[in-house]
């Protein structure tokens, strides 16, 4: 496989890489895998988010606030 990449972030990814006790090749593999099975650490965190949202039983009562409800609330003296 060969890529085209500038030249300074391919500097500024060394450094990183170095800092980070690493190599460019080797995050480029982690990443490469990751896109490949579709594992978005992100994707995955927002989906279990949602699904813990679901499964929660709070608001069972089904109650529903509104902008103004949020924001109506004593200030601090």
């Amino acid at each position: 496989m060969t890529i085209a990449v500038d030249e300074a972030i391919v500097r500024k990814a060394r450094v990183r890489a170095i800092n980070e006790g690493t190599s460019v090749s080797a995050r480029i593999r982690e990443f490469l895998a990751d896109y490949a099975q579709g594992n978005d650490r992100q994707q995955v965190a927002g989906e279990a988010f949602i699904a813990a949202a679901r499964r929660s039983k709070a608001n069972s009562q089904g109650a529903k606030w509104s902008r103004e409800d949020a924001h109506d609330r004593p200030y601090p003296s």
